[in-house]
């Protein structure tokens, strides 16, 4: 895998993929032009477990119908300002199983997100599963 990042002037940089995809950063407090890098790093970290849940879910033949995943992080107070805590909040659409959500989210987790992997070297990532559709507790 290949990326880069060049300095556009300011507090913006152009960071491209190796696909050829774009991502506008801005350092800038207000983030007017794009995310900060630490804000991408999270925004990841909810796309990728998404990923793993919606296909874990789909593959149980679960009736999902929307995933929405939250991420609230806290980062060291002093450089590097490395994520401390993050919570993940999951907010399933459908009567979806609670057991097969509960083994989904865990699976992301514990074997398949590798942003996940990667950030609990330094946080502690916890998750919280919200029902929107109600549960089946079968």
């Amino acid at each position: 895998m290949i990326a880069n990042a060049e300095w556009k002037g300011g507090t913006q940089y152009d960071g491209r993929s190796e696909s050829g995809h774009l991502i506008r950063f801005d350092t800038d407090r207000s983030h007017i032009s794009g995310p900060s890098p630490m804000e991408a790093v999270l925004t990841a970290l909810c796309a990728c477990t998404s990923v793993d849940v919606v296909s874990i879910l789909q593959k149980k033949r679960e009736p999902l119908t929307s995933l929405v995943v939250f991420a609230e992080a806290q980062q060291a107070p002093a450089p590097p300002r490395t994520f401390t805590h993050i919570r993940l909040i999951y907010r399933v659409g459908g009567t979806v199983s609670k057991k097969a959500a509960e083994d989904a989210v865990a699976l992301s987790k514990n074997k398949y997100c590798s942003v996940s992997r990667m950030l609990e070297k330094s946080a502690k990532i916890e998750f919280v599963i919200e029902y929107v559709d109600g549960v089946r507790t079968e």
